[in-house]
């Protein structure tokens, strides 16, 4: 299989790649890592089924690859939105035993099979997406392909195993408070995280079908291995426009100040220091700034997420994993008064950063302080070490993308809204 998915294109518009043989290719790839459980719901006579109703559907041309852009491209699928046919079970055996078939395709899996994807299942996540270990009771923990002695990084393990392995060119993944960009940094791919704007297209609820954990802060995007495919993938889901990128000459790049890294471990500073290098080869201005805007943040941002995930999940809790129920328990307890004052200390939180942050065209920052999580250990306290890292950025609802390393890469930050300059200006650097 092709490397990138501009790669596959290319072969399939000169015909030097068989899409059969892609798809046939990529499904003898799936769950291959140690526990087996990349994909919590996969049926390989379905995905074999919608390859040939693609191969039907109209010729092959340069036409039809420019207006289905993902024609004949292995997507992976997280199990927390709609696939007609299959139950969704956002990662618990508890909610997924109440519910039936869905009926009907989520709106991110129509939009896919839009453009022409061919899904190649549901795969593995935290209960209710609510962790970023890749840890799951009911299904076993997320190992990586490369690697049994890693966890993937969650919520979006399966999605970042499914892209490890390949038997997805690209993963839809969701990002609440770091679910794209933590795993995409522990296993060395590339991860987009969209502004939270961006949840609806045109008018349209890409949401529809899906299930929220906290939509002040939930997000869609990517995992993929190539940045060059980002604005391919972004017009694909989103609808954002291909621009050029912008000039690097001059970018202003925002890096945090030491006391703000002073957890992360030599490898992720290496990586930091990398991509800090190369964009300071390439013309960019690089310049340090004061995190003490962004103290609050946790204090901030996990009452907030679990008062909504408690909203959406009531009693009873008890078929949950216990620090999951405890955590909706303690969000369904905040007192109205409470929310209100945290509401507008967001606001405060928001505007302050907003203010400090505007002499920066974007911002570089690690996504996680340590490059790898091993597998069969306690990581009860690295969930607080990590969100630190990635929790300003989703309390601001900014875009981000995971910049590759062998393990360890950091984010690249975008203002709200900038995506689309975002994702080009990644492209350009992955070149």
């Amino acid at each position: 299989m092709a490397f990138s998915i501009h790669d596959l294109r290319e072969q399939y518009r000169t015909n030097r790649a068989n899409t059969r043989e892609v798809v046939e290719a990529a499904l003898k790839r799936a769950n291959s890592n140690a526990g087996r459980n990349v994909y919590l719901a996969r049926d390989e006579a379905w995905t074999q089924h919608e390859t040939e109703e693609l191969l039907t559907s109209g010729p092959r041309s340069s036409e039809a690859l420019e207006s289905r852009p993902l024609w004949g491209i292995p997507i992976s699928l997280k199990d927390c939105f709609d696939l007609e046919g299959f139950v969704t079970t956002c990662g618990s055996r508890f909610l997924g035993g109440s519910r039936v078939l869905a009926v009907a395709d989520s709106a991110v899996a129509s939009r896919l099979r839009n453009v022409g994807a061919v899904i190649t299942g549901k795969t593995h996540l935290h209960q209710l997406t609510y962790g970023i270990t890749g840890e799951n009771r009911d299904f076993g923990d997320c190992l990586q392909p490369a690697d049994p002695k890693l966890l993937t990084g969650g919520s979006s393990s399966g999605a970042a195993a499914s892209v490890q392995e390949g038997s997805a060119m690209a993963a839809i993944g969701t990002d609440t408070g770091g679910s794209i960009r933590v795993p995409a940094s522990l296993c060395g791919l590339v991860g987009y995280r969209a502004s939270v704007t961006l949840g609806t297209m045109n008018g349209f609820d890409l949401w529809c079908g899906g299930q929220h954990l906290a939509q002040s802060f939930d997000t869609l995007g990517w995992l993929y291995r190539d940045l060059g495919d980002g604005p391919l993938l972004g017009s694909a889901l989103f609808g954002l426009p291909q621009v050029a990128a912008p000039d690097l000459l001059g970018l202003r790049v925002g890096l945090p100040n030491a006391a703000f890294l002073h957890s992360c471990e030599d490898e992720v500073l290496n990586a930091l220091e990398e991509w800090k290098a190369k964009l300071h080869r390439l013309g960019a201005q690089v310049a340090s700034f004061d995190t003490a805007i962004w103290r609050d943040a946790m204090d901030l941002y996990a009452p907030l997420q679990a008062s909504e995930a408690a909203a959406l999940h009531p009693e009873p809790r008890d078929g949950f994993e216990p620090i999951i129920a405890e955590r909706l328990r303690w969000g369904a307890s905040l007192a109205p008064e409470e929310l209100a004052e945290l509401r507008k200390r967001l606001t405060n939180f928001r505007q302050e950063s907003e203010r400090q942050l505007k002499r920066f065209d974007v911002l570089l920052l690690p996504c996680c302080p340590t490059p790898k999580l091993r597998a069969g250990e306690d990581h009860s306290q690295v969930r607080l070490r990590i969100l630190r890292y990635t929790t300003p950025i989703s309390l601001l609802g900014w875009p981000a993308v995971t910049l590759p390393s062998r393990r360890g890469g950091p984010q690249l930050v975008g203002k709200l809204g900038s995506d689309a300059h975002l994702l080009a200006l990644s492209a350009a650097l992955g070149k």
